[in-house]
């Protein structure tokens, strides 16, 4: 007679403890904040036990909800022992961490102020790494995985395999995301004698580069598992060209390397619910978008025309986003087509400056602003018809899923994840527009094809439209994908 099977057993509940400098809405420099927010709240609510750890920087206020816990925390530096104070926000399965240490993080930002970045930030993120697993001491608490994002968080797994080993966290696993490689945090050697870890990593297989030692790379070396938030930018990271010098260490990884795109929280970027939008509208009823459209008009001061396209960019003016392609042909793309323009965003002084510039000679057909408005944002991408991205490279992009679900088609640069995200028009029919050669000539091309597509054939731009808004760019696969590579680090 044949032994009859056990029943299989569920899978047993993770346990996971998110490092991250930046958490939407309190700390945000870019999508890094939104993404590891949406992504923790995700995971929570598939049923696993998540902390989020951070600074509690002076540039936000905590919510009455807060928990001030009463009393302090030993953070066991190389040197010597610090007192740190921890605030706790609680939902559900998911508690957020804010750790005050006035020296590091009582400052007038998160990573620079207006004189620049600051000198020490390899000390104050490698505090926070220390930081992060004595709370978890702290609280007797013992994760599955540490989860960092970025370089900021590159030094944690070297903790846990050296410093923990032979303590309690040397059995939890480690997933290190890459969310944007150009940023690789130097640190000086001394760094390692401030977290008390031994100096046999400072080699070319380890932590060293040029003398130093790179955080980034050491989080790639030293992790369990590593992921980056698109599967074209996991590609595109492990060649000279994308890969910041670190392309041979990512090859060598490139067995642990998972790319995983990132998702957008569909309950703060919905046409049909936006709190911060006035006229709400579906793939089916575009009369809202028409009034987003007019209200973003009389904002910006623009003529209210209905029949003239708006072409947009939200964005941080630096390098990377490619806007220096833009500024060089705004001048022409105002004289020789009927559109309208706006901007919205900050970075570099003369980009700045250049925006501006075209802005007060063309008054009728440009807007720009310089900072960031959270409520503009939504409605620059409510009332716009397309929104560019002429990226260098982008990890992955949020702005063009935002851009999506709003039926605002994107033109982009066919590189990272921007690619993974949009069909360009011609295939059936499109939910934007990619150019594979990133020029002046062809960032011209793009936006005059999608310009007169607007005009002469209205009836394919509705068809983008809709299929764009179709689209799912929810964090639910995403987040079920990092489940699996969070038990596939499991050590035991």
């Amino acid at each position: 007679m044949r032994k009859k099977r056990d029943a299989p057993q569920a899978p047993v509940p993770l346990k996971i403890c998110m490092l991250t400098p930046e958490y939407a809405p309190f700390a945000k420099v870019g999508g890094l904040g939104d993404c590891v927010a949406s992504l923790s709240r995700y995971i929570a609510q598939l049923g696993y036990e998540v902390k989020v750890v951070l600074p509690k920087y002076s540039t936000f206020s905590l919510p009455s909800s807060v928990i001030e816990h009463p009393q302090p925390m030993i953070v066991n530096m190389g040197y010597g022992i610090e007192f740190a104070k921890v605030w706790e926000l609680k939902e559900d399965n998911l508690s957020v961490y804010f750790l005050e240490f006035d020296r590091y993080f009582n400052r007038n930002g998160i990573y620079a102020d207006r004189h620049g970045d600051f000198g020490d930030n390899h000390e104050r993120f490698a505090f926070l790494a220390r930081a992060a697993i004595d709370l978890c001491y702290y609280l007797n608490w013992i994760p599955d995985i540490f989860h960092g994002h970025d370089w900021t968080a590159g030094l944690l797994p070297v903790l846990l395999d050296t410093v923990e080993r032979g303590r309690p966290l040397e059995r939890s696993g480690s997933v290190f995301t890459i969310h944007n490689l150009q940023h690789h945090g130097y640190a000086p050697h001394s760094v390692l004698s401030f977290l008390g870890i031994p100096d046999h990593v400072f080699r070319p297989d380890g932590v060293e580069a040029f003398g130093q030692v790179n955080m980034m790379k050491a989080g790639l070396y030293f992790s369990t598992k590593l992921t980056t938030v698109s599967e074209n930018y996991a590609k595109e990271i492990q060649t000279p060209h994308f890969g910041f010098g670190l392309d041979s260490v990512l090859k060598f990884r490139a067995g642990d390397l998972i790319g995983i795109r990132n998702g957008i929280d569909e309950t703060l970027w919905s046409p049909e619910h936006d709190p911060l939008i006035m006229h709400h509208f579906s793939q089916n009823d575009f009369r809202g978008k028409a009034q987003c459209k007019a209200e973003l008009q009389h904002y910006c001061r623009l003529p209210e025309d209905p029949t003239i396209p708006i072409f947009s960019v939200i964005a941080r003016l630096y390098e990377q986003k490619g806007l220096d392609y833009l500024v060089r042909i705004l001048e022409s793309v105002l004289g020789q087509m009927r559109l309208q323009f706006v901007l919205l965003g900050s970075g570099d002084h003369e980009l700045e400056s250049q925006f501006i510039h075209i802005a007060r000679h063309h008054q009728d057909q440009a807007f720009i602003y310089i900072g960031y408005n959270e409520p503009l944002a939504h409605l620059i991408e409510a009332g716009s018809d397309f929104f560019l991205m002429p990226s260098r490279f982008e990890p992955c992009g949020l702005n063009q899923m935002y851009s999506m679900r709003y039926g605002t088609l994107p033109i982009a640069h066919a590189t990272g994840g921007l690619t993974d995200t949009i069909t360009t028009y011609g295939e059936h029919p499109g939910t934007g527009f990619l150019f594979d050669d990133l020029s002046e000539s062809a960032l011209f091309h793009a936006i005059g094809k999608a310009n007169a597509l607007y005009y002469d054939q209205p009836e394919v731009i509705l068809a983008m439209r809709r299929k764009a808004m179709e689209q799912d760019f929810s964090w639910k696969t995403s987040a079920e994908r990092y489940v699996d590579v969070y038990r596939w680090a499991q050590k035991y």
